[in-house]
C-alpha cells in the first residue's frame, strides 16, 4: 500500500509539474507550423484536388492534462526490426527505451524507438519516434495512430505533451509509407489532443 501511495504522490506531482510549465503559445506556434506546411504546396503531403480547398488541420481543443513527465526507462542489449509500413517498406528501428507515466488514471507505458539510419547521421542521432494508438483512433482521430517526435533525454524522465501529436502522411494520401504503431503501443485511454483525422476545407 506503501508502495502504491507513493507511485500516486508522485504521479500527482509530475502532473503538476508538467502542467505548471505548459506553454500554449508553443503549441499554437506548432499548430500554425503544421498549417502553414499542409498548405505549402511544394512540401504538402496533401492531395492536389484536397490541397485546392484546403483551410486548417482540426485539433483538439489544447489541454495541459495531455502533457506529462514520463519516467524513462532505458533499454539495453534490443536488436533492430523491420518496423510494419502502410505500404511494403519496412524500415529498420530499435526500441531505446520506455516511457512509464499515468494519464487520466490509467497507468500507461509507451516504447519510444530510434530509426537506425537515422541515427548514424549527425542531425537526427538525437531523435526518438513514438508511434502509438489510443481509444479515439479510428474514431475521432485516425485510425492508423499517431505520432510524437521526442529527443532522447538526459536525465531520467521526459516530457512527453501528446498536444504535439500529428498524423502520418498516409491519412491524407495512400501514396506515402508510415510507420504502424506496434501493439503494444494502444493506449488503454482516450487522448483527445493534437491532431483529430478530418480536414477543414474552405475557399
Amino acid at each position: 500500500m506503501k508502495l502504491f501511495f507513493t507511485f500516486l504522490t508522485a504521479c500527482f506531482f509530475n502532473s503538476i509539474i508538467a502542467q505548471s510549465n505548459f506553454d500554449v503559445n508553443a503549441v499554437l506556434e506548432f499548430q500554425k507550423e503544421l498549417n502553414r506546411h499542409y498548405a505549402d504546396s511544394t512540401e504538402s503531403p496533401l492531395t492536389k484536388e484536397d490541397l485546392k480547398t484546403f483551410k486548417s488541420l482540426d485539433f483538439y481543443t489544447i489541454d495541459s492534462t495531455f502533457r506529462v513527465v514520463a519516467k524513462f526507462v532505458r533499454t539495453k542489449k534490443e536488436k533492430a526490426f523491420e518496423m510494419p509500413t502502410s505500404t511494403e517498406r519496412k524500415p529498420l528501428y530499435v526500441k531505446y527505451g520506455e516511457l512509464h507515466f499515468e494519464l487520466k488514471g490509467e497507468k500507461c507505458i509507451l516504447n519510444v524507438y530510434q530509426n537506425v539510419a537515422f541515427s548514424k547521421i549527425k542531425k537526427y542521432k538525437k531523435d526518438l519516434f513514438l508511434p502509438f494508438t489510443d481509444l479515439t483512433s479510428g474514431v475521432e482521430s485516425y485510425g492508423g495512430g499517431k505520432y510524437l517526435d521526442l529527443k532522447i533525454p538526459k536525465k531520467k524522465t521526459l516530457i512527453v505533451d501528446f498536444n504535439l501529436s500529428y498524423n502520418p502522411y498516409c491519412a491524407y494520401n495512400y501514396k506515402f509509407s508510415c510507420p504502424i504503431p506496434p501493439k503494444e503501443n494502444d493506449l488503454k485511454v482516450e487522448v483527445k489532443a493534437g491532431v483529430k483525422a478530418r480536414l477543414k476545407f474552405g475557399k
